[in-house]
């Protein structure tokens, strides 16, 4: 006796209707399989709308204004700093949270593992030249051997490498 023969004597139906309640059976599986794909499908589109709402043309566009509005202010400060260069003066610029007594650094810092913030406290160096410096110790491997390599740095003249060379050591 095979496996169809027991189950119709245990249920007390024909081999017809048990083949008939197997195939149901399997019709019923593939439509929750099918259901299952198209909740999966509607899932998926319902994120995808989601997310194009979220950033939506108006907002990139207003991301896009933004930053083009902070380079241009950043160029206006590059331009700044090289005009001042190129006459040897220096821009005075008064943050609102630095006080008006300005303390004038004293001592050095190892250049090779400064924070912008600490090459900002060198008297001639301001975020735009403290950017520079750390690009170009990136660009070096993150160490730099010898002063002369500095003149690299856009914005560095020998004047300029004579007062970095009071402040910086190249440990």
């Amino acid at each position: 006796m095979n496996f169809h023969e027991k189950l119709a004597i245990k249920l007390g139906l024909t081999k017809a209707e048990i083949s008939m309640v197997s195939i149901l059976l399997g019709f019923l599986m593939l439509g929750i399989i099918t259901k299952n794909i198209n909740s999966v499908e509607e899932a998926d589109l319902l994120i995808k709308k989601a997310e194009h709402n979220r950033y939506r043309n108006a907002d990139v566009d207003s991301l896009i204004r933004l930053a083009t509005v902070e380079e241009a202010k950043v160029k206006d400060d590059v331009r700044q700093e090289i005009a001042a260069e190129e006459k040897n003066e220096t821009i005075e610029k008064k943050p609102k949270h630095v006080s008006p007594e300005k303390k004038v650094f004293a001592g050095t810092i190892s250049f090779n593992k400064a924070s912008s913030l600490q090459l900002q406290k060198i008297p001639g160096i301001g975020p735009v030249m403290a950017g520079r410096l750390i690009t170009f110790r990136t660009a070096k491997g993150g160490t730099v051997k010898q002063f002369e390599d500095f003149l690299e740095v856009k914005g560095i003249s020998n004047k300029k490498l004579e007062v970095l060379k009071q402040y910086f050591t190249l440990e």
